[in-house]
């Protein structure tokens, strides 16, 4: 097996270069939304509630969107949902030709994309295993993750780039990239055991939350990953750090966003010719600490070259957890529940994403930027060390777990 290997099956390579292309436009799209929310208010606030806009949609739905990703073919929920991206896309550039004159429709458009979003997640996380073979996915998860990667490190940089030209040369590009991706995924077909209709009932709704809080192995991966990234989102303050502390323009920004992605890429494909094998438990704990103690000396950088450095390292250590949360989730999940239980770790990814933004930005507006983000890692590495103690058997673990068969998935 080569390092390359999941690139044989043609279904896997449609769906990573779809994806690849949405992430493009979507990384393009947020740097662009970004600065010109902040240029339009110059309020910190705004960038947090960003996040906000996104994360109470996807609050609601993704419990349910997990349900439709265990009862509904999963490639129709990912195609659907890139044509809702491709939709908010057109309507931000339909803003940008009438002019801006308020941010609210901004944010309305962000609460759509993150509808669709939370019906992505769980479907685009659990369709990996149906499209290679299962001797191939540890090798798909490090695929999809270096060329998500590879993506965000492009596309913050191009964004900034493109924003020389207008907001309308940016949307355009968006659109372009996501029809692209809508038209990759109509070949793909999949064989799958989930797809099995059944009315939708709140106990198969929460039979994914009730999975994971019976297996102390996920439950404490998704934990850890909640807590660090909710109180480290450095990342939502970008726009407002460029602008005011690193005092560099759009270009700056795009490379400070792609900054992290870098070392999240790096790492991935460090990890598709070396995969982490061994002392699963310890590599996944150092992952962590390393994003919170990057994020302080992001936060008490000055200089834009150790900025980068320090984004870069947050990256790293982020990727490391993600690649071995990602695995222990899906070798520990049966097929059949699988969309429930990848909604349950999409409902811990968004709220540590999109809430720890508005978090960020609460603080920011209270504390100022530079404190705001040295709190964040600090509260990290805190939280870090209080995960290591409740959960010793995440801690303790030492090799990934074979793949759950669905007679062995028994709930309280």
């Amino acid at each position: 097996m080569t390092s390359f290997s999941a690139l044989r099956h043609k279904n896997f390579s449609l769906f990573v270069t779809a994806r690849f292309l949405a992430t493009i436009a979507v990384q393009i799209q947020s740097v662009a939304v970004g600065w010109q929310i902040y240029q339009h208010t110059g309020d910190p606030l705004d960038l947090g509630l960003i996040g906000l806009a996104q994360f109470l949609p996807f609050a609601a739905l993704i419990l349910i969107a997990g349900h439709f990703a265990d009862q509904w073919n999963r490639r129709w929920i990912v195609l659907t949902c890139f044509f809702v991206e491709l939709l908010c896309g057109l309507l931000l550039l339909l803003f940008a030709r009438e002019g801006l004159t308020s941010v609210l429709p901004v944010f309305a458009v962000m609460a759509l994309y993150g509808a669709a979003r939370a019906f992505m997640m769980p479907a685009s996380q659990a369709i990996l295993v149906n499209l290679v073979p299962l001797e191939s996915l540890a090798n798909a998860v490090a695929l999809n993750s270096s060329l998500f990667h590879i993506a965000v490190i492009a596309a913050p940089p191009l964004g900034g780039a493109l924003y020389l030209f207008g907001t309308q040369t940016v949307y355009s590009v968006v659109t372009v990239l996501l029809s692209l991706a809508v038209l990759l995924m109509l070949p793909i077909r999949i064989n799958s055991t989930a797809n099995k209709r059944k009315s939708i009932s709140w106990h198969g709704v929460l039979e994914g939350l009730r999975f994971v809080r019976s297996r102390p192995i996920i439950l404490g991966a998704l934990s850890l990953d909640l807590l660090a990234v909710l109180f480290g989102g450095a990342t939502a303050l970008l726009p407002a750090y460029a602008s005011d502390v690193l005092h560099v323009d759009s270009v700056g920004l795009g490379l400070l966003r792609g900054a992290p992605a870098l070392g999240a890429a790096m790492t991935a494909i460090t990890l598709s010719f070396f995969p982490i094998t061994r002392r699963v438990g310890a590599w996944m704990f150092a992952g962590v600490f390393i994003f919170g103690g990057a994020t302080i000396l992001f936060g008490v950088s000055e200089d834009f070259y150790i900025s980068l450095a320090a984004l870069f390292l947050i990256g790293m250590g982020d990727m490391i957890s993600v690649y071995i949360r990602h695995i222990l989730v899906q070798l520990e999940t049966p097929d059949d529940i699988r969309g429930r239980v990848s909604a349950v770790n999409s409902v811990f990814i968004g709220a540590s994403n999109e809430l720890g933004e508005f978090e960020s930005g609460i603080s920011a507006a209270f504390l100022g930027i530079v404190p705001a983000v040295i709190l964040g890692g600090c509260l990290t590495v805190g939280v870090t060390l209080v995960c290591m103690f409740t959960f010793p058997v995440l801690r303790k673990m030492n090799h990934f777990p074979e793949m759950i068969k669905p007679e062995e998935a028994t709930l309280p």
